[in-house]
């Protein structure tokens, strides 16, 4: 059976899946296109498949077959995939000490998605996304991810409450500001072992009165030509001083 009716009413309850809103009532979301689709499955997560019709790609899950308007209908590519998985959300809660992310209020999908990559290769245990940074799971983050969110610990929670379970379990809170700042290429190995580093909203940066809660503010030595760097190439080149 292949499904060919965008009034279907599985078609009309995965489109609103596009939405926040809707991702967060049903606790579940899309991955589009094999590559992502592949990753969702080494994680457990799939739920079920969607297949455009004639495609001979097979999965052990339950799998659904539907027609090109259909599958354009799902996707938000601009050239519709071959392949859509609804997936289950992973409600994580837990922080995974010692080397720890905190996105205050990131709201670009791309520099989310390069972030979580980055912080995969450099070691980061737990990336902590503040109640107003970009949904994890906006199709434009998941796509930037590579997949890769899937095999790091992510977490949603107030920045405050965060802060305060640093300073209660002894971790150093590294805010990153060049004035009153540390070269991070210049930390010991001590100051390495376990941390809180945060990264602000690109346009804002940190604010102020979380930075005023940092142990430490860190700055990346640069040529004084440029004035600042994209939020996601900044915190891959701390991420690696930290690393080191």
């Amino acid at each position: 059976m292949v499904i060919t009716s965008l009034e279907n009413e599985k078609i009309k309850s995965l489109v609103k899946l596009q939405k926040k809103k809707y991702r967060d009532l049903d606790n579940k979301y899309l991955v589009e296109g094999e590559h992502l689709v592949i990753e969702a499955d080494k994680a457990n997560v799939i739920e079920e498949i969607f297949v455009l019709e004639n495609e001979d790609i097979k999965y052990d899950y339950k799998t659904t077959y539907v027609s090109y308007n259909v599958m354009k209908k799902l996707s938000t590519m601009d050239n519709p995939p071959k392949v859509i998985a609804l997936c289950k959300k992973n409600n994580k809660n837990e922080i995974i000490k010692d080397k720890i992310l905190l996105l205050d209020e990131i709201q670009d999908p791309g520099n989310l998605g390069t972030i979580i990559r980055s912080s995969l290769a450099f070691g980061v245990t737990t990336i902590i996304l503040s109640e107003k940074s970009v949904d994890l799971y906006n199709q434009k983050v998941l796509r930037a991810t590579q997949g890769m969110y899937n095999h790091i610990n992510i977490i949603s929670m107030n920045i405050n409450d965060a802060i305060n379970y640093m300073q209660n379990h002894n971790i150093p809170i590294y805010g990153t500001s060049v004035v009153n700042g540390v070269d991070a290429s210049t930390l010991n190995s001590k100051e390495k072992e376990k941390y809180c580093l945060i990264m602000g909203n690109e346009g804002n940066g940190i604010s102020k009165d979380i930075l005023a809660m940092c142990d430490k503010n860190l700055y990346i030595k640069m040529n004084d030509k440029v004035e600042s760097l994209n939020v996601a190439v900044a915190c891959s080149i701390l991420l690696y001083e930290l690393g080191r």
